[in-house]
Parts: C-alpha cells; structure tokens; sequence
C-alpha cells in the first residue's frame, strides 16, 4: 500500500448559517487517539469470491475522509460491513466505532449510537411525505421541539425540500431525493455520517449542489466516511482519501497530494 504525505487539503466551502449545531456537538471525544471509526484486516467472501481481501482505514474526529475507487472495488461492501447490513457472507477482522466493535449490533442499535449511512440509491419511504422522511430520521429523539427545531434547520439547508414539505418522496428527481436521505440522516444527530456514491445518477448541476452540502456538513466537524466514484470531487471535499481497487487498499494519503499524483489522475481523474 502506497503512502502519501502532504499538508491537509481541508475543505474551504462555508458552513450553513443556522444548520445543526446540535449535530455538530455530537461529535465524540472518547475514541482512542480521536479516532471514530477504526477498521483492521476487514476481509468479506461471498462464497468463493473474496470482495474485500484485508483492508485497513480509520477516520478521525471531525474528518471527511473518502474511500474512492472503480465500480466492483468493494467500496460499498466494505460500508456494508461497517453497518452489518451485508447478506450471508463470510466477514474477518475488526471493526470498532469510538473503541468499541461493532461486531453483532443492529443497525437501529447504530442509529441510537449516532451512526448514520446514506444508502447508494437513497431508501427514502417513497409513500411519505418529504416531512415524515425527516421525522423517520429522528425516530430515537423523545424531546419533539427539538426534532421541530431540527427539522427547521435541514430545512434552511435544504430550501428544495422545504417548498415540498407535504409532497411524496416517489415524486421527486434524483436530486431531491439525495437531498432527503442526507437530510433524514442529518435528522439523528450523527456523530459519525456514512455517504454510499451520494452522486451516483445525478446531473452535473446536482452533483455539484449535493458536493456543496457534503462539504458544508463537514465544515460543521461532523465526521464523515464518504464513498465515491467521482474521484476529483470527493478528493476536492476531503481531508484525507483511500484508493481502492479489487479489493485491496492500495494508496492512501492527504487529499490534495493524492490530487497532484500522477496514477490517481492517470486512473481516476482522466488525465
């Protein structure tokens, strides 16, 4: 594996003006060395077909750090495992969120842990309306002016949604319905926000809208673990990146060097 240092390439886009402090205060401070999320030899086999084949990451207090790679890397697998929402399968090494394994838990367990994933292809409740999606999202929450003074803010965050508040969540564009799911998401509080190709299927004008908000979620010191195909973006929005191919970890480095290296913007940035 390939390591690269440079200084930090933090993200530069300005925070939302009233959006989620409380979100942000969520952030932990009782990882070892300020990790949050550590993986160690993570090894996932479908049968004979191994898809992961013992990768290593970790991602700190306040970071966003993206995991890019092809299509078939096992960028979405290894978020899967994270999240132990992978079907019948063989998984090795150890997964730990601020020191402790996540071995075993659910994913409402996650959520009430203030783990939060954005699934590839959204999930938004297609038969709700865009303001019960957000109100799923803070289904743990028992304190209801807190979840109405949440919902305000994603709302100024996300004007889109807020001028569709009572329309179903099946009718809106691609676009929107990213916007919800990392809205919903955003609604828990997470202390740690998991993002599956957040742009996958998007025009360019939305692409660079959802960019706009990854980086102002960030900008905020929420931590955020982000997988993604479009490898100039996420490498721009980042503060440190991964590079994944068939299954292996093969570079990894501060965002702005892995920019500037010749076989990341030979693969990747089509250069």
């Amino acid at each position: 594996m390939t390591t690269l240092v440079s200084p930090v390439n933090s993200p530069a886009s300005p925070g939302a003006a009233n959006a989620a402090a409380a979100a942000a205060a969520a952030v932990p401070t009782d990882a070892p060395a300020g990790r949050v999320l550590s993986i160690q030899d993570l090894r996932v086999a479908y049968g004979g077909i191994q898809a992961v084949k013992g990768i290593s990451l970790d991602v700190r207090k306040g970071e966003l750090v993206t995991l890019i790679g092809a299509n078939g890397a096992g960028k979405t697998t290894t978020l899967k495992a994270i999240t132990g929402t992978l079907p019948n399968c063989r998984v090795e090494g150890r997964i730990e969120y601020l020191g402790q394994p996540l071995h075993g838990l659910k994913s409402f367990q996650l959520l009430e842990r203030k783990l939060a994933m954005v699934p590839e292809g959204r999930g938004v409740f297609t038969r709700m309306s865009i303001h019960e999606n957000l109100l799923m999202g803070a289904y743990t929450a028992t304190d209801k002016r807190q979840v109405a003074e949440d919902v305000a803010r994603w709302f100024e965050v996300f004007p889109r949604l807020k001028e569709r508040a009572s329309q179903m969540a099946g009718t809106l564009s691609g676009g929107e319905q990213q916007m919800l799911a990392m809205a919903r998401a955003l609604m828990s509080h997470p202390t740690l926000l998991l993002l599956d190709e957040p742009s996958m299927g998007l025009s360019p004008i939305m692409v660079e809208k959802i960019f706009e908000v990854i980086r102002n979620v960030s900008a905020q010191g929420i931590t955020i673990l982000l997988v993604e195909q479009n490898a100039r973006l996420a490498l721009q929005a980042a503060h440190r990146g991964y590079v994944m191919e068939s299954g292996l970890v093969t570079m990894t480095g501060e965002a702005g060097a892995m920019l500037d290296d010749p076989r990341v913007r030979s693969a990747y940035l089509g250069e």
